[in-house]
């Protein structure tokens, strides 16, 4: 089996099926299907279950650059946007959870909630930034976009720290897991500062070795 017989059959179905399971068996949970029941209040337990979800994938999906770096496989780049997807997804379930389960699709009630909980407008504001994502993760939107779809994509980096922001905001206890997740995403931000001055620096050297050295001058 090559290289790409090894992704179309093993790696994607595997990363597929992984990223779908926390969806399926929230499912089995609701429906009775789990022995582990969704609890007291299902409503806010498939929040958490579907939050918590979607914040994971997404720092999966920004790993992909760094374990390209350090695997020198392309793998972790041809499964990001897959990954991506599904962490789009599950945030949009989340909110779909929330809208139309636990407010009834009662927009002036979403309005006051808004104002009194701005971690959900946080929150809110973190899956619009990923929605154009979402929409030009296509072949064809990349071709149509050029140069500019990597310029739209780096939205991922604001919408995981919108994210983070409107996961510890609602925590207010312990705040362990949202520093976690931040730590995370400093560390991201910093390794892909730290690749990017290397690679102008290489760049560089590059240019200043293959430029035509001065004739000297006559006397």
């Amino acid at each position: 089996m090559n290289a790409e017989q090894r992704y179309v059959w093993v790696y994607r179905p595997v990363v597929f099926v992984a990223a779908l399971t926390p969806l399926l068996w929230l499912i089995a949970r609701g429906t009775g299907l789990a022995p582990d029941s969704l609890g007291a209040n299902p409503i806010r337990e498939a929040l958490h279950v579907l939050g918590r979800t979607a914040l994971n994938l997404l720092w999966i999906t920004l790993c992909a650059s760094p374990l390209r770096e350090l695997s020198g496989s392309l793998v972790p780049l041809r499964l990001r946007r897959m990954l991506g997807l599904f962490a789009f997804g599950y945030a949009v379930l989340h909110f779909a959870v929330y809208a139309g389960l636990d407010l009834g699709l009662n927009l002036s009630r979403l309005g006051a909630e808004l104002a009194k909980r701005p971690y959900i407008l946080v929150g809110s504001l973190a899956l619009l930034l990923l929605s154009p994502l979402a929409v030009t993760s296509t072949r064809r939107m990349m071709r149509r976009l050029g140069g500019r779809w990597q310029t739209l994509h780096r939205l991922i980096y604001p919408a995981a720290l919108l994210a983070v922001w409107h996961f510890a905001w609602q925590v207010k206890a312990d705040l362990t897991q949202p520093v976690w997740y931040a730590a995370a995403l400093a560390l991201l931000l910093g390794w892909r500062a730290w690749n990017a001055r290397r690679r102008r620096q290489l760049r560089g050297a590059t240019t200043s070795t293959s430029a035509p050295a001065t004739a000297p001058e006559r006397t």
